[in-house]
């Protein structure tokens, strides 16, 4: 039986995994999964930019652990030095309701010793997303998610992905090992699409990017994300006209070479 070692060394297996999937997907309620996921596993932590699913599973989680003198499921956010102005308010708002009131902030992690956009410019040259896309995607995500995960021991994280977001995630799984950074991935709302999302942050009054009101179904990096036609996948407006349909910090294997280097990223 292989056996897969993950941070604090914390062993599971594949057949563990395949388990743990078959009875998630009899539990139906991204709810249950979640309280399953808390109960479950030890340095539980979530990671999102503030999409829509994301928001969701924050407030779904602060339903579930009501009591303010006791810490929720703390948050990690890559902040990429090149998000929407709209996003980072966002984080605020989202900090004030949610972690403010348990004596807790959200985990911001930026790319390695840069705290501006000017400061990256500086460091790697212009529009690096254009001239080097992987090495941007590793810099200013991968990298600085590798580093949340080890700096914060972190064991399992839950994520926003879903299926109906189509590409590689029209067969994601509700777990899933990442190897490479040494945790296990949780995808409660797998199952759901964007009106159901949509209808839970409307009808919980979850604050969310006003950006969604202008068309940005899927909002990434300014510099990539532009708004949604009528008809078209939620996402399409992520990399537009480029075959590309991830960032990087789902698709570790795009970035082992630079992971398994011990010296600071190059330039």
């Amino acid at each position: 039986m292989t056996s897969f070692s993950l941070n604090n060394n914390i062993m599971v297996s594949q057949e563990q995994i395949d388990h743990w999937n078959a009875a998630l997907a009899k539990m139906g309620s991204p709810q249950e999964i979640l309280a399953w996921s808390i109960a479950t596993f030890p340095h539980l932590f979530q990671t999102t930019a503030f999409g829509l699913t994301g928001l969701a599973t924050i407030d779904m989680l602060s339903k579930l652990q009501t009591d303010s003198s006791s810490s929720i499921t703390p948050l990690i956010f890559i902040d990429t030095l090149h998000h929407f102005p709209q996003t980072l308010s966002l984080l605020e708002k989202v900090e004030d309701r949610y972690y403010r009131p348990h004596g807790q902030q959200i985990n911001v992690f930026k790319p390695l010793g840069l705290d501006s956009e000017t400061e990256f410019a500086a460091k790697h040259g212009d529009f690096l997303w254009e001239r080097e896309d992987t090495q941007y995607d590793y810099l200013v995500k991968a990298e600085p998610a590798h580093r949340a995960y080890k700096e914060l021991q972190v064991t399992a994280i839950l994520t926003g992905r879903r299926k109906s977001q189509g590409g590689s995630r029209s067969t994601l799984r509700f777990v899933e090992l990442d190897e490479l950074n040494g945790v296990l991935k949780i995808n409660p709302l797998a199952n759901w699409d964007f009106p159901q999302v949509k209808a839970y942050i409307d009808a919980n009054h979850v604050p969310y990017n006003e950006l969604l009101d202008l068309g940005y179904k899927s909002v990434g990096d300014y510099h990539s994300t532009v708004p949604v036609a009528d008809g078209e996948d939620e996402r399409a407006g992520r990399w537009k006209g480029q075959a590309k349909t991830e960032c990087g910090i789902h698709e570790t294997s795009r970035f082992a070479q630079f992971m398994h280097q011990k010296s600071e990223p190059q330039n």
